[in-house]
């Protein structure tokens, strides 16, 4: 199962789709984040390289990009419209708003409805679109009313630069009252296997068929921690993050994992999990290995 054995042709679709909004996607996606420089700060060392990285994930099937305008700043959302513009007509590019950031690693939040409606503009200019696929509210932002944030999406989804609203790091309880307001088509939040906290969300995404984003998908290579996930990665000639990434594709029909990675090797080994198939012993296996 190592990507050797997968990295020609169209790997993603075998993972099969899920809807965002009037759109579907392959449900092996490619996050952004990783192709700026440390700390998700300033541009990558290898630009050339990153463009390539991202071009690759399209070629092998990959029809769902998500970035940000924190991501760099900036330089995420540059570097996948250097790689793709204009856009395959199947692909999806998503981006979020709502997060600023003084430095390498550091991250707040500044979600007022006059700043949010400043962050779609930039990301309309820096993707070279008159419209947003899918733009996501980042995090909530506890300075400001959650209605106003949300609104502050409705309104601009009203004007026609935002085709669907997402969220980002949400409760259940954000969620129900986010959908009161606008149309809600997906959430990303924190969720691999190790770290189930957001399970309550992929519930309710799964009972109301949303769409499920879970961000750091492979925990950063913690996923090697686990001793279920490296047993079944041995026995079936996979990476331990391979086998997470098919845990989550089995986990709920509605997951669309995102991992993301400067490495074309990465790149091909990711796509690859999309084909593994575990046995439902061993998917339990996983299921009951929380620490």
């Amino acid at each position: 199962m190592r990507a050797s054995q997968h990295s020609l042709g169209k790997s993603a679709p075998v993972a099969g789709t899920v809807a965002l909004g009037d759109r579907r996607v392959n449900r092996l996606g490619f996050g952004a984040m990783r192709i700026c420089g440390p700390g998700v700060w300033g541009p990558p060392e290898d630009a050339e390289g990153a463009v390539g990285v991202v071009r690759r994930a399209v070629q092998l099937g990959v029809t769902f990009i998500d970035t940000a305008d924190s991501y760099g700043p900036d330089v995420s959302e540059e570097l996948v419209a250097r790689a793709l513009h204009p856009y395959p007509a199947e692909v999806v590019i998503a981006t979020k708003g709502g997060l600023t950031r003084s430095g390498p690693g550091q991250w707040e939040r500044d979600c007022r409805p006059e700043r949010l409606k400043r962050c779609l503009e930039g990301s309309l200019r820096r993707l070279r679109v008159e419209c947003i696929e899918l733009y996501q509210l980042h995090a909530v932002d506890q300075k400001v009313p959650w209605e106003d944030q949300v609104g502050a999406l409705a309104e601009m989804r009203v004007a026609g630069k935002i085709r669907h609203v997402g969220l980002s790091n949400v409760d259940v309880e954000h969620l129900e009252a986010a959908r009161r307001i606008v149309p809600v088509v997906s959430v990303q939040n924190r969720y691999n296997v190790g770290d189930r906290a957001s399970e309550p969300v992929l519930a309710y995404c799964a009972r109301h068929g949303l769409a499920f984003i879970p961000w750091f998908p492979l925990a950063a290579g913690d996923v090697r921690a686990h001793e279920a996930t490296d047993a079944i990665a041995r026995a079936h000639d996979a990476s331990a993050y391979q086998v997470a990434l098919a845990w989550l594709l089995h986990h709920a029909p509605v997951t669309v994992p995102i991992p993301g990675t400067q490495s074309l090797q990465h790149l091909e080994e990711n796509v690859a999990a999309a084909a593994l198939r575990l046995t439902d012993e061993e998917y339990a296996a996983l299921d009951r290995s929380v620490a």
